[in-house]
């Protein structure tokens, strides 16, 4: 009987070890700090595609290299964990080997890189490493880290930072992580492992051969040396990616079907060999645009709405604490700051890239030396003027009181600022704290919105409480 018993055991034991996985995946880590709702990351990546588009020559989607690159994003995509982000594939027609991933879900891949992949696999493996820095929302996590390292935040950059530089070329010319306003794009070697590891599993659930993203990297060193690449130089090797990737493989199911490429790659393939993709310095120049240049795609955004509802909520931060409407988004910045704004509060135009804001910054600012509440108050005037050339004060700076603490209060105009060209008003308020540093509001809309909004500016300063 314990024979039988035994012998039941053992092929119970067999039955659950072959329906129970023996190898371990990559677990995802915690996630960051994220100053970022998923909504508002969509919106902001859709913002700063579109911007993609002004400066970079991007293929149309009626291209045989852009459908192709999008099926097969539409393929690896099925196997990205977590939230389902509304991915999009773009090919920029330059021949610089790199891609990037913007908040929320667009993905562009450079035409160099077509080039440069030998297999499907190999393409799949880099398109899987960036749609895993989506899965792990490292490009927003890195805004909310440098919003936390910042002084102040300027005005027009409410809680975003995500629009690419405006003086054409500048992203081209210097690579996209490294152009000013997409260093979030610029990922640290901790990110660029956990987005090779998660980038493996990725490609293996598809069917690819997972080595194919190191066997691409190892191609591009080869070619360029360590860091030659723009590609190396945006995604640094974090050291033994080959070591980590194999042994991560290891813990995969065995398979002996890799897809490796494909007659549709190797269609393609061909095709891309024989088209002019355009150097750094000649997108820098503009020299793409021309006619039939790409127009930007439609941004999908909601209709602002900036009325405040009736209902008030708290924002409890750990300096301070204010009252603001319900139905608007609070953000709150490391340590000290927050914005506060109405849903799409922060909204980018297709043609000028400018942004129009509604909403509230509260930040901290420390004077260079000890000074008195008016000397430091014009100190922290100068340091904003300094980002924005168009900001020019339209009252004198008033000595006021907010809950029993010594305050001062300045308007501005910042003439162009608005997305149709108009006027911005913004309204400063320094608030001085017990140890000589000030915390200060910025209230912020078009000129022509401002006076509208003005009674609820004023109910969150009735509101504000500075803690010491």
């Amino acid at each position: 009987m314990n024979r039988k018993l035994t012998f039941l055991s053992f092929v119970l034991l067999l039955v659950v070890a072959a329906t129970t996985p023996l190898h371990a995946r990559f677990v995802q880590p915690a996630p960051c700090k994220n100053a970022f709702t998923p909504d508002r990351e969509i919106a902001e990546g859709k913002k700063a595609a579109a911007q993609v588009y002004k400066e970079m020559p991007v293929l149309p989607d009626s291209s045989p290299v852009t459908q192709y690159v999008q099926q097969l994003g539409a393929k690896l995509v099925q196997f990205a964990p977590g939230y389902q982000w509304p991915y999009s594939f773009h090919v920029v027609n330059q021949s610089d080997i790199n891609a990037f991933a913007l908040p929320g879900g667009p993905i562009f891949v450079n035409l160099g890189t077509i080039q440069a992949a030998e297999t499907e696999a190999q393409l799949a493996g880099v398109m899987a490493h960036e749609i895993s820095h989506v899965v792990m929302r490292h490009a927003t996590c890195n805004i909310t880290k440098q919003q936390g390292q910042a002084p102040w935040w300027a005005l027009g950059q409410l809680a975003a930072g995500v629009l690419l530089p405006g003086a054409g070329g500048a992203l081209a010319a210097q690579g996209v992580g490294a152009a000013a306003g997409m260093t979030f794009l610029k990922m640290g070697r901790d990110a660029e492992k956990q987005a090779d590891l998660m980038g493996t599993d990725i490609a293996y659930d598809a069917g690819y051969d997972p080595r194919g993203m190191v066997q691409f990297f190892e191609i591009i060193q080869g070619k360029y040396g360590e860091g030659g690449s723009q590609f190396l130089s945006d995604h640094p090797n974090p050291g033994n990616r080959t070591e980590y990737v194999n042994a991560e493989i290891q813990t995969l199911p065995p398979r002996t079907n890799w897809v490796k490429t494909s007659a549709e790659f190797q269609k393609i393939h061909k095709l891309v060999m024989g088209m002019h993709a355009y150097s750094a310095k000649e997108i820098s120049s503009g020299a793409w645009k021309g006619p039939g240049a790409s127009a930007p795609p439609p941004i999908d955004s909601e209709p602002l709405d900036f009325q405040p509802s009736a209902k008030w909520v708290v924002l409890d931060g750990s300096r301070f604490s204010v009252q603001y409407p319900q139905n608007w988004q609070a953000s709150e910045k490391a340590e000290a700051g927050a914005t506060i704004a109405p849903a799409n509060g922060v909204v980018a135009t297709a043609s000028d890239g400018n942004t129009v804001i509604y909403g509230v910054i509260i930040d901290d600012f420390q004077p260079k030396q000890a000074a008195d509440m008016g000397a430091a108050t014009r100190q922290l005037i100068a340091s904003i003027q300094q980002g924005n050339s168009g900001l020019k004060a339209v009252t004198d700076v008033d000595e006021i009181r907010v809950n029993q603490r010594d305050a001062r209060s300045v308007e501005f105009q910042n003439h162009g600022a608005s997305a149709d060209g108009g006027t911005e008003h913004d309204w400063l308020v320094t608030v001085l704290r017990d140890d000589g540093s000030l915390i200060y509001l910025v209230f912020v809309a078009p000129q022509k919105d401002f006076e509208r909004l003005r009674p609820t500016f004023e109910q969150m300063l009735r509101t504000f409480k500075v803690k010491s």
